[in-house]
């Protein structure tokens, strides 16, 4: 599948190595990650010779060319919560997760359109990221 990965950028990069597990996770099992630039480490320093428009097209075409969006919200981030609303429009199923503990914004919980799912550790996002690409990787 190809899959677009969205997480916090520039809402703040302290769970790195959650989207670079998630990542390495999904390409492991077969799947394209359009963006695997979020879990990238050294993003900042290729991100800073993109122009804000270069950003959004560059990502706006790996969405236009995704299959589902898988987003970990744990962090707000308003390009996370574009991201997920552009999928939602094009109809492009999507999942988020989020630490149990996170405070995440109802419009996202209450979004009856949108997969959530908490977890405490990357075995249990694993599991919920199958559980959610299974069914989308048929139709």
């Amino acid at each position: 599948m190809k899959i677009f990965l969205s997480a916090s950028i520039r809402g703040g990069r302290h769970m790195l190595s959650t989207y670079m597990d998630i990542c390495n996770y999904l390409q492991d099992k077969g799947h394209e990650v359009l963006s695997w630039h979020v879990a990238d480490p050294e993003l900042e320093k290729t991100e800073s010779l993109l122009t804000e428009e270069e950003i959004y097209i560059r990502d706006m075409h790996f969405l236009h060319k995704s299959e589902c969006l898988i987003a970990e919200v744990s962090t707000p981030s308003i390009g996370v919560g574009y991201e997920i609303c552009s999928a939602l429009q094009k109809g492009i199923p999507v999942m988020c997760i989020h630490k149990n503990e996170a405070n995440v914004s109802a419009m996202i919980l209450g979004d009856t359109r949108i997969v959530c799912k908490e977890y405490s550790d990357i075995s249990e996002i694993k599991e919920e990221i199958k559980k959610f690409i299974e069914p989308v990787n048929k139709v």
